[in-house]
């Protein structure tokens, strides 16, 4: 996570002493728990595929407990319930209660439409730090990327509700052709709701997400966008309001923000690259990681098809430090192993070769280049002008420019 805001204000968050900050030695990862497969909504860009069923071989609550026991013996300080939708388990509080009294904080990743006065109540007394609700898009928009109508309602309903009794929450947004338009009006929104935290996801080509590869954004619109809510922001912060706003899942951001910060004003810029190189680019692997529905234990919740062990078979712990699969010893330590531009870029001690699915889904390979990043070859130092122009130029509905590149190679391959 990048904070767009810490950037431009320099106020301190929540968050960043998970993300700005040496953490100790021992401390164990942010985990995401996928606790559920199912969900009552089917979105296009879900990278879990959530299904409308519950799996019968998702863990148990004596399980969970022991997921949860062993989390808080490796000093996790996260544990984020994600799904499918989370609040379908029916131990949910009684997990996200036992996480509170072993030490970890619980967090929700949500689609909010479940979330009634009585619920939002719940959350904050079942002591929930903060719940994330998905809103895609205004109404219809929304609702299409969902596939629910009464999707967007019933999610902001789900937020008024947090907000009135004091449940820290905030709006998740996954940038996708269908919706960047809209942007602007979601900053609209989340003024006008009292939303105090927004996070805008990067799509991850995994899961249903892999289908939308062709409706990422071109480099151009990315640059755009990223404009557009460091303006936003600004906006916002100038007029004494006090929001957190964030990008997710591409850590481009970074280095495009930081040169922008580098013209406008360099003291600041100083700082901020302090605090970037704190934060270290990607960390999947290294900081962030997930346990399935089943109990499998991946890099990350975008990552599901590389499974680095079972907590059926062994506790979290002991299958994180374990350097014997290689995607475990290749995230620890990746930089060797990256290629093409990541592999030359000269703010890898910043990005960490950004996020690998993207790279396997366009490339068949783990550690190519991530084709969402919209960096030229000239702002990474790869020594040309700027390759990356014809790129740039072709629209192709949205086709990232990257990815147009390497999908035209490995067609030329197979041929």
């Amino acid at each position: 996570m990048l904070s767009i805001s810490k950037m431009v204000s320099g106020q301190k968050e929540p968050g960043d002493h998970l993300r700005y900050q040496r953490r100790p030695g021992g401390m164990g990862p942010v985990v995401v728990w996928n606790s559920t497969r199912a969900c009552n909504l089917k979105c296009k860009h879900c990278y879990a595929s959530a299904v409308s069923r519950r799996d019968p071989g998702e863990l148990t609550t004596v399980e969970a407990r022991s997921l949860v026991d062993d989390l808080a013996g490796f000093r996790v300080p996260v544990l984020l319930f994600s799904g499918g939708e989370p609040l379908l388990r029916s131990d949910f509080y009684e997990l996200a209660a036992y996480a509170r009294e072993r030490g970890l904080r619980p967090v929700v990743s949500t689609n909010g439409t479940l979330i009634t006065r009585e619920t939002a109540w719940k959350l904050k007394q079942t002591g929930v730090g903060y719940v994330g609700v998905s809103i895609d898009g205004i109404k219809e928009t929304n609702d299409q990327i969902r596939g629910f109508k009464g999707a967007f309602e019933a999610a902001l309903e789900g937020i008024r509700h947090c907000v009135a009794v004091g449940q820290r929450v905030g709006l998740r947004f996954t940038i996708t052709r269908y919706n960047y338009r809209e942007i602007d009006t979601i900053f609209d929104l989340i003024e006008a709701e009292r939303v105090n935290r927004a996070c805008f996801y990067h799509l991850v080509y995994s899961g249903r997400g892999s289908r939308l590869m062709e409706q990422d954004l071109t480099a151009g619109e990315k640059r755009e966008v990223l404009d557009l809510i460091y303006t936003r922001t600004g906006d916002l912060l100038a007029r004494g309001l006090e929001k957190e706003i964030l990008t997710v899942d591409n850590h481009a951001d970074a280095v495009y923000l930081y040169l922008k910060l580098k013209d406008e004003d360099p003291e600041r810029a100083a700082t901020v690259w302090q605090w970037l190189q704190n934060s270290g680019g990607n960390r999947s692997g290294i900081a962030i990681g997930a346990v399935d529905w089943h109990g499998n234990v991946h890099p990350d919740q975008f990552t599901m098809n590389h499974t680095l062990g079972s907590i059926r078979e062994r506790k979290f712990s002991e299958i994180w430090n374990d350097v014997a699969h290689p995607i475990t010893a290749g995230l620890k330590d990746r930089r060797a192993l990256l290629k093409g531009r990541c592999a030359v870029c000269r703010w890898l001690v910043i990005c960490n070769g950004n996020f690998r699915p993207r790279a396997e889904a366009v490339t068949g390979d783990f550690w190519a280049s991530d084709p969402a990043c919209y960096l030229t070859d000239a702002e990474i130092g790869a020594g040309e002008e700027d390759r990356n122009t014809e790129f740039r130029s072709q629209k192709s509905e949205g086709v990232p420019s990257q990815a147009v590149h390497y999908v035209a190679r490995a067609a030329q391959r197979k041929g």
